[in-house]
């Protein structure tokens, strides 16, 4: 679990992140203005700010270069700003990456997971067990006590994805981009197939089925 503070002036957008990052596990800290995001920064041990430009009594660059003279902590920077200048002038204050409104909830919690991940949070253990089987991530590999389960790479790297978006809907458009890459010409179907097989060859509950958008991984108690 890693502590997140989210900057956001609308009570709607920031309460809309807050819930949908909150589904991650994650320990969420709002502020709707730049003044109290510096104070609950320094009040906490914060991994990720997600933050926007346009805030009252202190803006978003102002509170990202205030962070930025005491810490490394990741920024996610959000703006409904799009003129040139003002781009520019965020990535001199050194975020660690830029959203524009309006944004997927889904890019924002992929992009928030990466971050995460770039600073060593939430990165997964080279094996996990998924019950009775063991999977082996860097090796593609998984087994069990009767020995070694015939899975693909691509099956291994699709558990992985979702594992490492716990607790967030991920898309078949999204799945396919990260798995098979974007200039791959396959229907988005086929991310069914394989979800089926792995539910099938490593006897996975955990993995689940989002209608209307794709799939997650939820730990099973």
């Amino acid at each position: 679990m890693a502590t997140l503070l989210i900057v956001e002036d609308d009570q709607g957008c920031n309460e809309a992140v807050c819930e949908y990052l909150q589904m991650a596990g994650h320990r969420l800290l709002p502020a709707y203005d730049g003044a109290t995001a510096l104070q609950i920064f320094a009040e906490n041990n914060v991994d990720l700010v997600v933050l926007d430009i346009m805030l009252p009594k202190l803006s978003g660059l102002a509170v990202l270069r205030a962070i930025r003279r005491q810490s490394k902590t990741p920024v996610l920077m959000l703006t409904a700003l799009e003129d040139e200048y003002t781009q520019l002038q965020s990535f001199d204050a050194h975020p660690d990456d830029y959203l524009t409104k309006p944004f997927s909830l889904l890019l924002l919690g992929r992009r928030g997971t990466a971050l995460l991940r770039r600073c060593g949070k939430g990165r997964l253990p080279e094996q996990m067990h998924f019950g009775e089987v063991v999977v082996n991530f860097p090796g593609y590999t998984a087994h069990d006590a009767n020995g070694q389960i015939e899975v693909t790479a691509k099956e291994i790297a699709l558990l992985k994805l979702l594992v490492e978006h716990k607790g967030l809907a991920l898309t078949r458009s999204q799945i396919l981009d990260a798995v098979w890459g974007r200039d791959c010409a396959v229907f988005e179907r086929i991310v069914d197939t394989y979800i089926k097989n792995l539910r099938r060859k490593l006897r996975l509950n955990c993995i689940v089925t989002v209608k209307g958008i794709g799939y997650k991984y939820e730990e099973q108690l």
